[in-house]
């Protein structure tokens, strides 16, 4: 049996059976989902992380790459209980260490007894604990990863959709883009510029947007300062819509706080609740960093259920509406959809379209 090891911050070294060889280091974390694993795999949020799966058996169903949602794997390393050959193989391929063959409760206990941590990974022949011990010396805390978006964004503009001065034009800040939520909004008639992290109002108003859109993606949303700049700019003249990371860049530009979570949330059965409607529906996500105090231009739209973070915003003074779950929902339900109905809606209204008439 292939030796492996990860070892947690304070020094507690868990063993198990090595999958695929390397060496790694990130802030562990952990998803309660227990389909997916190849959209969490490729998800860009998962950047400078080990992702530890808690559902006890992950490839049961292969890996296909049209589900996918980006063009590699995203985590620096991969724990679970049991991963099948298919996804270890895939895995390797990627140089990404992956271990089983361990206790995921005792990881899933320390993270949500401890806070989401660092950890070092070591896997090979002759590793010893030793080297994941190494490994976790030289792990950066996730909020130090300051150039974390030019890791998982384009270098320069891409479009997708039609080629239709009719259709609404959407300029994305790609933060770490899910290809889903580019698939979401393309599905349902738009034209989507989308733009490297660091894209400037200029850039953005080459475009000739109908609507500015801040993707999710990995790390601190204080370290996004360029986005946070934008959105300030351009509210108001712009509507603006946000997923993840994006509802956290949306509110510290409109005078909002966002704090790190305690371990966050991943998983596909998250509850919200609209406050309108008084609604719950079942929502995935992934985030480690929530909003605080959204400030006096932003209002509270939707809540967790289990903890009380917000889930939704809108704008008081301006057309701006943001979600911290993945309505796009790959994987997970699908109860969140009309959230790019509703965006769309806003373009309509930017642009002067007439909104077709329910039959």
């Amino acid at each position: 049996m292939t030796a492996a090891y990860v070892a947690l911050e304070g020094g507690h070294v868990v063993e198990g059976r090595g999958r695929a060889p390397g060496t790694a280091n990130g802030e562990i974390v952990f998803t309660t989902a227990y389909t997916g694993y190849e959209e969490s795999l490729t998800d860009p949020s998962y950047e400078e992380q080990v992702l530890t799966f808690s559902y006890p058996l992950i490839g049961n169903y292969g890996v296909r790459e049209e589900r996918f949602e980006s063009d590699r794997i995203h985590p620096r390393a991969v724990v679970a209980r049991e991963l099948t050959d298919s996804v270890t193989d895939w895995l390797e391929s990627e140089g990404v260490p992956a271990m089983d063959h361990l206790d995921t409760r005792e990881i899933v206990t320390d993270i949500r007894e401890g806070g989401a941590m660092k950890c070092g990974i070591a896997v090979g022949e002759s590793v010893t604990e030793e080297d994941a011990l190494a490994e976790l010396d030289d792990c950066v805390a996730m909020s130090d990863h300051t150039g974390i978006g030019a890791q998982v964004s384009v270098g320069e503009a891409e479009t997708y959709g039609p080629d239709d001065p009719e259709a609404p034009s959407v300029a994305l800040i790609d933060c770490g883009v899910k290809g889903s939520i580019i698939s979401s909004l393309v599905e349902r008639g738009a034209s989507v510029s989308v733009l490297p992290y660091d894209a400037t109002t200029e850039d953005v108003l080459e475009t000739d947007p109908d609507l500015l859109f801040i993707s999710n993606g990995p790390g601190d949303p204080a370290n996004y300062e360029a986005a946070v700049a934008l959105v300030f700019e351009l509210t108001g003249e712009v509507p603006i819509a946000g997923i993840c990371l994006g509802q956290q860049i949306v509110a510290r530009a409109l005078g909002g706080t966002t704090e790190k979570m305690a371990f966050g949330h991943r998983g596909v059965n998250q509850p919200v609740l609209d406050l309108d409607s008084k609604r719950v529906v079942m929502t995935t996500q992934n985030h480690g960093y929530t909003v605080g105090d959204p400030g006096d231009r932003l209002a509270v739209a939707q809540v967790n259920v289990n903890d009380d973070t917000p889930e939704g915003l809108v704008g008081t003074d301006a057309d701006v509406i943001t979600r911290q779950y993945h309505p796009e929902a790959n994987p997970g339900p699908h109860d969140s959809l009309t959230f790019f109905d509703d965006v769309l809606a806003m373009t309509d209204a930017q642009s002067g379209r007439t909104v077709p008439a329910d039959d």
